[in-house]
């Protein structure tokens, strides 16, 4: 199968191309590299450089590129702190982006698009872990931007038969041997705890220590990013069986202390850490029930614990102190 992969130059993009063509597919990248790295593309990933508000280009990959069976979407904002501050960004540009690659599907004959979607739709969820049928409240303008985009699938779909899968995964960690995170700005608890790890910063700075739960700080399901690229070729295979939506985590919480800790057991290092104040949009608890696809497409993370997690990530920040 040929897939087109937006934003495959990203930190999640990057893992699913490399697990694409370990499973024997053709993979075309289409990334701007605003935020993306080159050096995360592996060499056998034919890569455009094109930006998705431009619906020539994207036409022009896909011209170029004939016999495209499946479209991953991974491009677009995600910072939910700036989606606070600056929202048109999220519910303009994602939307507008989206939208974009989804009618160019339809144009060139592609019947397949799996979204990367979040947890971050579920603010105030009533079951916890939390299940594919759960009803949406997005906690942000980045939320809603990709629920705007499920459902603009959904009509997609109605109208021109455009088969898709949603997967809204909670928080996505963890390396291989070539790809890691290399964020500007980093946002994200496990390479910021092992910044300091590394000594490039002072201490880690944990949001809030008043949270309803065990120790007063957010909790967290961590999901490989191997085991997540798995998820994603597992859904692009059943789309000829339907459209689908699943939630994507190993269906257990870690504290931010907890992180913290674990962090200083695989690095035998010392993580200071101080206290903020909470960030607008930052939910308790966000624990995935990823039950749907392990019934459904026999889905099962292999990568679970979060020393396991954790220190993939370490190996490769040593070797990357400084990212791509």
């Amino acid at each position: 199968m040929k897939v087109l992969v937006t934003g495959g130059a990203g930190y999640i993009g990057a893992a699913v191309v490399e697990e694409l063509l370990s499973c024997g597919h053709e993979v075309v990248v289409f990334d701007n590299f605003s935020q993306g790295h080159l050096k995360a593309v592996p060499r056998e990933a034919c890569c455009v450089h094109g930006d998705l508000r431009d619906l020539e280009a994207i036409d022009r990959a896909f011209s170029a590129n004939p016999g495209i069976d499946g479209v991953m979407h991974f491009a677009g904002n995600t910072l939910v702190g700036e989606s606070m501050e600056r929202p048109e960004l999220y519910l303009r540009d994602n939307l507008q982006t989206g939208i974009n690659v989804m009618a160019a599907s339809v144009r060139h004959d592609v019947g397949r698009f799996i979204l990367s979607s979040t947890a971050n739709l579920f603010q105030h969820a009533k079951r916890m872990p939390i299940p594919a049928d759960e009803a949406p409240e997005p906690g942000s303008p980045y939320g809603e931007s990709k629920l705007m985009l499920e459902r603009a699938l959904a009509w997609y779909e109605r109208l021109h038969g455009l088969r898709f899968a949603a997967l809204r995964y909670f928080n996505a960690a963890g390396a291989t041997e070539r790809v890691g995170e290399h964020h500007l700005p980093e946002t994200h608890i496990i390479p910021l705890v092992l910044g300091v790890a590394l000594g490039k910063t002072a201490h880690f700075t944990i949001f809030g220590d008043d949270y309803p739960t065990s120790d007063g700080t957010c909790v967290r399901d961590y999901v490989h990013i191997v085991d997540l690229a798995r998820a994603h070729i597992l859904s692009l295979g059943a789309l000829d069986k339907g459209s689908r939506t699943y939630n994507l985590g190993n269906g257990r919480g870690f504290s931010n202390l907890e992180v913290v800790e674990v962090a200083r057991e695989v690095t035998h290092r010392p993580i200071p850490v101080v206290v903020g104040p909470r960030r607008r949009g930052d939910p308790a608890e966000l624990v995935a029930s990823a039950q749907a696809i392990r019934d459904e497409l026999g889905w099962q993370p292999s990568k679970t614990s979060l020393q396991e997690i954790v220190g993939s990530a370490w190996e490769w920040t040593r070797r990357h102190p400084h990212g791509y």
